[in-house]
């Protein structure tokens, strides 16, 4: 009998270092699905109590701008949170909380305050902190260790200002390595946002592989200080944590903002696939949730604040045209070609395809210029570059190696 019991241990060895092995390697394991909800980690046989509390990602700016800006961060414990900011690092003189519901303020692990009524064009410092909840009775809460971040700062966007300008990545493809080069192509430029197209992941999995592929390599190149602005790709859509994606972003799904001379429209194309596919057993309905952005899109495109804009640009992962015969991209043109002829957009940035290519208007099908972004793999990859003034649009391409492959510019009608 001990023979047995003993094989039993070193068998169980082998298989937690072979565990251990694929988490390192892929950056993927199973048991970090759980630490959003600290109640599935205890039943899945996983007690994080052992571990001391500690900020595990962030602070990362999103925005959709309008003089408020949001600041996220992750910790592995509930807590109470808040930010603390103001006019100058010696000066955060102004405390945030996350947004309270029916009463009651935000006691978790993922941290969104958002910071409201700044003032257009002015620089804020600010500072994240975190009281750990060790125990939550009825009538009894027990606090922990406080943690504070470092002092960053950020500029508030002045939503009326002259230009704008960005850069788009697109279709990374759980390689988080090749956020910080692309982004480094662009060294030295000053941008109001980066925006991610879709596709930075192959599936949703876990909380670590959101952390890893995407927060922790934004953070570390620009996302402390310079918000980015995101739309889920197809991929975004799949994978047993798809439901929980969004909870670590302010915003991921279609939206549309001003921001100087240019009215922004940022669609969520779903996925590519059709609703009935086996490969999503019945739990899915893209085909009703283009339908219901398309309804959106015809109210947004007769809107006051679309019309007067001297420029629209949409942004779209799927392109909605030259992306293919599969059911969602059909789909796309389908539904939001005729829209986007329509409202004589200026200009659509897309992926998705894996190939970048720059498409001139066509008065047959798309009346607009469609830039799509490239791939993932190694000289495939691509930043697009975008500056925008009251009187013409510039795109620069870029490859990996930093040589121009596509560029286009549009003038003021």
């Amino acid at each position: 009998m001990p023979t047995i019991i003993n094989s039993t241990i070193v068998m169980k060895e082998h298989a937690l270092k072979a565990n251990r092995r694929s988490f390192l390697k892929g950056g993927l394991a199973i048991g970090g699905m759980a630490l959003l909800h600290p109640q599935k980690a205890l039943a899945a046989g996983i007690d994080r109590q052992d571990e001391n509390f500690k900020i595990v990602a962030g602070p990362y700016l999103q925005t959709n701008f309008g003089n408020s800006i949001s600041i996220l961060w992750i910790t592995n414990k509930n807590a109470s949170s808040w930010v603390e900011y103001g006019p100058s690092a010696d000066a955060l003189d102004q405390k945030a909380f996350g947004q309270s519901e029916l009463g009651l303020k935000p006691a978790g692990r993922i941290n969104c305050v958002t910071l409201n009524n700044l003032k257009p064009g002015a620089t804020y410092h600010y500072k994240i902190a975190s009281k750990e909840i060790k125990d939550f009775q009825p009538y009894k809460l027990t606090y922990g260790e406080t943690l504070s971040g470092n002092t960053e700062q950020f500029t508030n966007t002045d939503t009326a200002k002259d230009s704008v300008s960005f850069v788009m990545l697109n279709d990374i493809h759980d390689r988080p390595k090749s956020i910080p080069h692309l982004l480094g192509l662009d060294q030295g430029a000053k941008r109001d946002f980066v925006f991610f197209n879709g596709d930075v992941f192959d599936y949703q999995t876990n909380e670590q592989q959101i952390i890893d592929h995407m927060l922790i390599p934004c953070t570390d190149s620009f996302a402390k200080n310079i918000p980015f602005v995101y739309v889920r790709g197809n991929h975004e859509t799949r994978g047993k944590f798809a439901r929980d994606f969004s909870s670590y972003f302010h915003h991921v799904g279609h939206t549309a903002f001003t921001l100087g001379p240019v009215r922004f429209v940022i669609l969520d194309t779903g996925e590519d696939k059709e609703d009935t596919h086996p490969v999503y057993a019945g739990i899915v309905d893209f085909d009703a949730y283009r339908l219901e952005q398309a309804k959106w899109l015809e109210q947004e495109i007769s809107s006051k604040a679309f019309k007067k804009a001297p420029f629209r640009i949409v942004m779209m992962h799927i392109p909605p045209r030259y992306s293919g015969n599969a059911h969602g991209a059909v789909h796309c043109t389908e539904v939001f070609e005729p829209l986007l002829n329509k409202g004589k957009v200026d200009l659509v940035l897309s992926g998705h395809t894996h190939r970048y290519k720059v498409h001139a208007p066509d008065k047959n099908g798309n009346h607009y210029p469609l830039i799509i972004g490239g791939g993932p793999r190694e000289g495939t990859r691509t930043i697009t570059r975008i500056t925008a003034t009251k009187k013409d649009i510039n795109v620069s391409m870029l490859d990996d190696s930093g040589k121009e492959v596509g560029s286009y510019k549009v003038t003021k009608r």
